[in-house]
């Protein structure tokens, strides 16, 4: 009985992909990314679709459905996270070029920013209250999260 509950509770760690296969990943997703992008530009001139958002939902969808598993990008996702901030810099520089437009306009922009986060929290929560109703009314579920929901 003892040796069943080891088994149980025993995790199972899974090995990353090596580096370079995760750069490959992340580097087709992001080639087939730029050839979608390439061809909504010249399909539709007046509806630009950036690249890296493509890549997103694809990066989003081949997870999702399995295609791709979280362990073979895992590691180098989390490396480029931890580069976020030195990716950001040049635009902290082009905006300290601007800062003559902040210190004449700069409390429009705060009033700006506030408003639409007020905004977005009541859109974000009624948004989430809808749900809820959804689920509880149209599926007859419960209000609360199960765990086989978060699988």
């Amino acid at each position: 009985m003892a040796e069943n509950n080891k088994s149980k509770t025993a995790t199972s760690t899974k090995k990353d992909a090596p580096i370079l296969v995760q750069i490959g990943i992340y580097a087709t997703v992001l080639f087939i990314s730029w050839l979608i992008s390439e061809f909504v530009a010249k399909t539709f001139p007046k509806f630009p679709l950036p690249t890296p958002v493509i890549g997103l939902v694809l990066l989003y969808l081949a997870l999702t459905f399995k295609i791709i598993k979280v362990e073979w990008v895992d590691s180098f996702g989390s490396f480029m996270i931890s580069l976020i901030g030195f990716l950001f810099v040049p635009s902290g520089i082009q905006l300290a070029g601007t800062l003559g437009i902040l210190q004449n306009e700069g409390w429009k922009l705060v009033i700006v920013i506030i408003l639409s986060t007020i905004v977005l929290l009541v859109v974000v929560a009624y948004t989430a209250r809808l749900f809820i109703w959804i689920r509880v009314h149209w599926f007859h579920g419960d209000a609360t999260v199960n765990q086989d929901d978060q699988k």
